[in-house]
């Protein structure tokens, strides 16, 4: 059904789908009134909610800048276990900074809900990449050629390698990662039975990456008691029409803007691309992040001498993040 709104007597009703579009005599006041499709008219009512949001934050954000002493959500919060972060609310001051560039901005609410076990798997490779490398490689290789399983071999590494790759598969069991995990020890291997939901395989793609740094940010502002928002996956349509997909975006105390890019694979061809966005978005090169895991230190400090972006590996990311709190 298609609905009514009258401006004059404030009635709501429905009508036909047939009249949508059209403006007919209110049925209870007999005035001029737009008959709208529901789709539009609940993206419409949605859009002034969330844009009421967004002011009342910005009005708190205003009446409380100058009063430190008051206490900020983001202090009493798990931020490895809570669902805080995925509200309109928590998003309305990047959705101010952008809207102050006149840049159109639609958030993934769920790509900074930690209330799952995402972030703390991704914390667990960041901390270990290089030994644990091989069981992403392995997982993703695998779940690219539909296969059901993968096997670790386990035979050719360090005593504590082999712990810490074991430690690791378990864990990914116990939180449902993968859906078995067989520890044979006459063979030295571990034989993981893979899942195919698709934000598994996405993780495992490369998303783990994305949430390494969201967490690595998170932690850094709450150490300091910085007040932040943050977000995942953010999409952005520049006023000509340009499409662009931000990996992480936090704010800081509502004015110190740091985008990070995560990429495990190709990332050359799309400097040119990066370049471009951060000078629109007005940012300097120590807040635009280019954060390449396997990246060795050299290369990363060789890459960010050559252009105007910060690049970092999965282990130099907090160092630079610690320069830039």
């Amino acid at each position: 059904m298609a609905i009514i709104r009258c401006n004059k007597c404030t009635l709501l009703a429905e009508q036909p789908d047939s009249l949508a579009g059209q403006n007919i005599a209110c049925p209870q006041c007999g005035a001029p009134a737009a008959v709208y499709a529901t789709l539009f008219f609940i993206e419409k009512l949605l859009g002034k909610y969330f844009d009421a949001q967004r002011e009342l934050t910005r009005l708190k954000s205003t009446t409380t800048a100058n009063v430190p002493e008051v206490a900020e959500p983001q202090g009493d919060i798990d931020l490895a276990n809570t669902d805080f972060l995925a509200t309109e609310l928590q998003h309305g001051p990047i959705y101010d900074w952008f809207h102050k560039k006149q840049i159109k901005v639609q958030a993934n609410m769920r790509g900074v809900d930690t209330s799952g076990f995402f972030d703390e798997v991704a914390e667990a490779i960041g901390g270990n990449f290089d030994v644990l490398k091989e069981v992403l490689e392995r997982i993703r290789w695998s779940q690219h050629k539909d296969h059901a399983s993968t096997t670790i071999h386990l035979d050719k590494k360090s005593p504590a390698d082999a712990k810490a790759i074991s430690a690791f598969c378990q864990q990914l069991y116990d939180f449902s990662f993968v859906a078995k995990c067989f520890h044979n020890k006459q063979e030295n291997n571990v034989r993981l039975i893979l899942q195919g939901a698709p934000t598994i395989r996405d993780f495992f793609n490369g998303e783990w990456l994305e949430w390494h740094a969201l967490m690595a940010c998170l932690r850094y502002a709450k150490a300091r008691q910085r007040r932040f928002s943050c977000t995942r996956g953010l999409n952005l349509t520049l006023a000509n029409g340009d499409p662009y997909e931000l990996d992480v975006f936090l704010l800081i105390d509502g004015k110190l803007p740091i985008c990070i890019e995560c990429k495990s694979g190709e990332y050359r061809q799309n400097i040119d691309r990066y370049l471009a966005l951060r000078k629109r978005l007005g940012l300097e090169a120590k807040q635009f992040i280019m954060c390449i895991n396997g990246l060795s230190d050299d290369n990363a400090k060789a890459f960010s001498a050559m252009y105007d972006l910060t690049f970092v590996n999965e282990r130099s990311l907090a160092d630079h993040l610690g320069r830039l709190f």
